[in-house]
Formats: C-alpha cells, structure tokens, sequence
C-alpha cells in the first residue's frame, strides 16, 4: 500500500511541517504593489475592478502576517488605507501599459462566452460581476456580438445551437432516440436554456433547426 504523504506535502504545497511562517516585513510599497500587479496580468487577463481586488488582497495577507507577529489592528488597519494611493496609481500604470483594459477585456471575454454557448444576457451578468461599467459592457457586446437588432440575433442562435450541441438535444439527437425520449431531452434542453438567459423565440429555432444548418451556423460563428 503507498505511504500517504502529510496534508502539507498534497497538493502541489511544499511547505513542511515545523517550517516558520513567512514574516510579515515592512507594509508592501508601491513598488510591491506593482511588482504583485505585474506577476497577475502575465498570468491572467484582468478588469480594473479584478485589479483592485487583486492588490487589495496583498495588503489583507501581509496584515494577517502582521497581525500574527503582534502588530495592533489599528496600526494594520492604518497601513492598509494609507496603501489606497498607492494601488490607484499602480491600476493607473497599469492601465497606460495596456496591461488593464476594460473594455478589451470584455470584448475577448464576450467572444469567448457566445462561442462556448452562453446567451448575451448571462454574458452581460458575466462582465458585470467583473466590475465591468455597463456602458462598456454594452459597448463591448455590440462591437463582438452585434447590435441587438438581425445580427444579434444570428449570434445569439449561434450560440444557443452550441448550447443544444452539448446537451445532445434538437438536431444534435441520436439517431436512436425518438418519440417521447426525444421530446423529453428536447424540453430539458429548453427548460436550461431559460435559465441560462436564452429567449423562447431563439431556443425554439434552434431546437427545430436543420442538423446540417445548425452545424454550418456554429462553423461561421467560431470562425468569425
């Protein structure tokens, strides 16, 4: 039977038993601060909002540490609002970098959404948890999705027939299933796609759409 590692060896944690935690050290400056904002955009795209909530945690984690090593919460509580400059200027930097932009953000992201089967409005809620203003979301959308008028519309039938794909309903059924075992995922597939924001009009055409135009409609969508 293989030994089983500690719980601090799992996972990918190389930290061992006995170790002394991290020290706390001076408040992190601006130059940490974007030194931290940096390390995250090479990794990861990002929102200004995300941004914030990235940096704002690295002042949290260093007032645990110094917490811990007996530093008074008052005096914690100080640093961490004085650092508030500090991180609008690093997100400022950032942002003249190109590094931070809301707007392309939500355009790649936007893309991205509607190609994996997500209707606009679930999309729109997507962006606006990400802190993403509602204009530039609207805007966003318009520039990758269409105007909500006849454009809009093919793309958001595109993406509801990569929503029915996946859920093996509509024109995607097996060939062996018929009759009420047909009707049955085919009502599912339109109760989920309530759900996920998809109008009544545009869940019934791509339910009863052509397998073959279903599958030309989703080629052109992906390779727009």
């Amino acid at each position: 039977m293989p030994t089983r590692r500690p719980a601090s060896c799992r996972a990918g944690r190389t930290t061992r038993r006995g170790d002394a935690p991290r020290p706390a050290g001076p408040a992190p400056d601006r130059a940490a601060l974007r030194a931290a904002a940096l390390s995250h955009v090479a990794r990861f795209s990002t929102t200004v909002a995300g941004m914030e909530r990235v940096l704002t945690r690295v002042m949290q984690r260093w007032g645990r540490r110094a917490q811990a090593e007996g530093m008074e919460p008052a005096d914690i509580a100080g640093r961490i609002a004085e650092s508030a400059p500090d991180i609008t200027a690093v997100i400022a930097d950032m942002q003249a970098l190109g590094a931070v932009d809301d707007a392309r953000f939500s355009e790649s992201r936007a893309r991205s959404l509607t190609r994996a089967g997500r209707s606009r409005r679930a999309i729109g809620a997507h962006l606006a948890a990400r802190g993403v203003d509602g204009a530039v979301v609207t805007q966003a959308m318009e520039e990758t999705l269409g105007a909500r008028g006849e454009e809009g519309r093919e793309t958001e039938l595109a993406a509801a027939l990569v929503f029915v794909r996946k859920r093996r309903a509509g024109p995607f059924r097996r060939p062996e299933e018929e009759g009420e075992a047909a009707a049955t995922r085919d009502r599912r597939a339109m109760e989920a796609m309530a759900r996920s924001g998809f109008s009544r009009d545009i869940a019934l055409r791509a339910l009863e759409m052509d397998a073959q135009e279903a599958e030309e409609r989703i080629w052109r969508m992906k390779s727009a």
